[in-house]
C-alpha cells in the first residue's frame, strides 16, 4: 500500500480572502471546495493530512520576505486563520490531521515534516494550496530532493501570478516528475 499525505499549504485568510494582505484573490477562492473535498477524502481513507501554515513575526527585519512582500500571516492576526470551508474541515477533523507553522517557502524548511512523513512510511505527497509558484513550488522541489513521489491537483493550487502558476504546473511534471491531476 502506498501511504499518501495531503499537504495543504498556506490556505489562510491573508493568502486567499479578497482583503487578505498578500492575496491570490479569486484564483485562490476558486480552489476552496476542491481542497475541502480532498481533506474529506484523505481523512475518510485513513490517509494523512498536514496543514503547513506560514507564520511571521510583526516587524521582523531579518526575515528575507520582509524585503519582497508586504507583511502577511502575522502571528496572532486574523490573517493566519485558515480560510472558509478549509477552516471548517480543519475544525471538524482537527484530531485526525497535523498542523504546523513554517516560516520559509517550503513546508520542509526548518520544520519536522520530513520526520513526520518518514515515521508514517509516507512515500507520496499530494500538494495543494497557495501560492503555486512560491510555497507550493518550493515544497515540491524539497519533496523531489527527499525522494517523495509528488502529485499536484491543478484545480487545487493557485497564485496571484498567472504566468508563474502556469509555468510551475509544467515544471512540476517535466522537471520533478510530478503526477498532475
Amino acid at each position: 500500500m502506498r501511504n499518501k499525505a495531503l499537504i495543504v499549504i498556506d490556505y489562510t485568510y491573508d493568502f486567499v480572502a479578497t482583503d487578505g494582505k498578500l492575496t491570490c484573490g479569486r484564483p485562490g477562492q476558486a480552489i476552496e471546495q476542491k481542497i475541502a473535498s480532498l481533506i474529506e477524502q484523505f481523512v475518510q481513507e485513513k490517509q494523512y493530512v498536514f496543514f503547513a501554515n506560514d507564520l511571521h513575526k510583526e516587524n521582523d527585519l531579518f526575515h528575507p520576505e520582509t524585503k519582497l512582500f508586504p507583511p502577511h500571516n502575522i502571528e496572532g492576526t486574523h490573517g493566519r486563520e485558515l480560510y472558509g470551508t478549509v477552516k471548517d474541515m480543519y475544525e471538524k477533523y482537527q484530531h485526525d490531521v497535523i498542523s504546523f507553522d513554517k516560516n520559509r517557502y517550503s513546508a520542509f524548511a526548518g520544520t519536522n515534516l520530513n520526520i513526520l512523513l518518514r515515521e508514517r512510511n509516507v512515500n507520496e505527497v499530494v500538494l495543494v494550496g497557495v501560492c503555486t509558484d512560491i510555497c507550493v513550488l518550493h515544497t515540491a522541489v524539497d519533496s523531489y530532493n527527499l525522494g517523495y513521489n509528488i502529485t499536484v491537483y491543478k484545480d487545487a493550487v493557485a497564485s496571484f501570478n498567472k504566468i508563474g502558476h502556469e509555468w510551475v504546473i509544467s515544471h512540476f511534471e517535466s522537471s520533478l516528475g510530478a503526477n498532475i491531476i
